[in-house]
């Protein structure tokens, strides 16, 4: 991370461009619910109308994934402290990528881990298939404990790049002092992993990019260090229903 003196968000301006994130991600799939909704009163062709129920059935299996996704990568998901079964986060990943063009291989041990370590896992995800804008592949690889893991994800496709600005609004420290909804993200990315002592790396190498997150110094032992919370063994109450994962 940059040595640069990071921006300072308020916190009604962070969680007001959280909102606008989360909400261009569902608008799209609750417009294409209405459409179809729309098409079921006026028309009585039956191969419109079943055409109309599958873009619905669709849609709200979009919709509900996105949302689902982002209760664990930008909301609370549990109390202050807080844990986070690797498991959820392996399952709203795949159902929020289920119907784009851009699949998920997945290694993590079966395990809780830290909330913040998973949420920045999660949006790590987002950002890693941001550097494939054409799709691909993104292998996610989880190794070592919740309270000094290694997190390596390789987003693999055509006309892969580090996405652009991204590692200086990791930083913190975005261009021209500002970050607006489209940068929120990687910004937001970077308040989680310093908030779990988390240091986050990219490198390109043909078409194949890498992000790799390891704890800062701080966090492996060095004099001084905080001891783990024992409030990173609480349950997890994360768990999205299977309903709405279906």
């Amino acid at each position: 991370m940059s040595g640069t003196t990071s921006l300072t968000l308020d916190a009604l301006d962070l969680s007001a461009l959280l909102c606008s994130r989360v909400c261009h991600d569902v608008i799209s799939p609750i417009g294409a619910i209405v459409n179809g909704l729309e098409v079921l009163e006026d028309d009585d062709d039956p191969s419109m109308r079943e055409f109309a129920l599958e873009l619905i059935r669709k849609s709200a299996r979009t919709a509900s994934a996105r949302v689902q996704f982002a209760r664990i990568a930008f909301g609370a998901a549990g109390s202050a402290g807080a844990s986070i079964d690797l498991a959820d986060a392996e399952k709203v990943s795949r159902a929020m990528f289920a119907d784009e063009k851009t699949q998920i291989t997945w290694s993590a041990p079966q395990a809780l881990f830290p909330k913040n370590k998973v949420k920045l896992l999660l949006n790590l995800v987002v950002i890693a298939s941001s550097a494939i804008p054409r799709g691909g592949v993104i292998d996610v690889a989880v190794t070592g404990g919740g309270d000094a893991p290694r997190l390596v994800l390789r987003a693999k496709g055509s006309h892969a790049r580090i996405p652009p600005h991204v590692e200086a609004l990791i930083a913190g420290t975005p261009e021209g002092g500002s970050v607006d909804a489209h940068g929120i993200l990687p910004f937001y990315a970077g308040l989680v992993a310093r908030a779990a002592a988390m240091d986050v790396r990219f490198a390109i190498e043909g078409d194949e990019v890498t992000v790799t997150a390891t704890p800062t110094e701080a966090a492996v032992g060095l004099p001084g260090a905080p001891a783990p919370s024992v409030e990173d063994e609480r349950p997890s109450d994360s768990a999205p229903p299977d309903t709405q994962l279906a």
